[in-house]
């Protein structure tokens, strides 16, 4: 049911408005870590704010290997 709900609503309303709020929020973390008294001119604190997401993402990711690493050697 709920995969049909969403294509549902895909088709009536464009993805990017559905989750704007939602992604507008998960900026704000970054930014806040970034210049939390929000003190750095706007396109500093947007640079700051999308190294330290793809910092994030990037540790993500070495956790990973290592956890399949790890996997791969226990078997």
């Amino acid at each position: 049911m709920g995969r049909i709900g969403a294509y549902a609503q895909k088709a009536k309303y464009d993805s990017k408005e559905i989750t704007r709020a939602a992604r507008a929020a998960f900026l704000d973390k970054w930014i806040d870590e970034v210049d939390p008294d929000r003190q750095l001119p706007e396109g500093e604190r947007d640079r700051g704010a999308e190294a330290a997401l793809m910092a994030h993402m990037t540790r993500l990711a070495l956790k990973s290997a290592q956890a399949r690493r790890a996997r791969k050697a226990g078997s």
